[in-house]
């Protein structure tokens, strides 16, 4: 396995031991913290292994994410209807 699938799946690994825990800020903070750390990781594995597995790691990602993705959609969803 390449270093960036395998760096991949230590930041699903790790997404999912931060959601175990409480959280003050319902876990804003460790989202912020995931998407820098992750878009990095999302460009590495598209760079070795194509845009195919990119798109499956944005798709993971974006699965781990999901709020953060719901609100973003909400917020040009609300500006394209200016």
């Amino acid at each position: 396995m390449s270093i960036s699938i395998i760096l991949a799946c230590l930041w699903a690994l790790i997404a999912n031991v931060m959601a175990m825990f409480p959280s003050k800020d319902n876990h804003w903070t460790n989202a912020y913290w995931l998407i820098g750390i992750g878009i990095p990781i999302l460009g590495y594995v598209t760079w070795q292994h194509g845009p195919l597995a990119g798109l499956l790691v944005l798709a993971a990602g974006m699965s781990v994410l999901r709020w953060p993705v719901i609100y973003l959609s909400r917020w040009i969803k609300s500006r394209l209807a200016r």
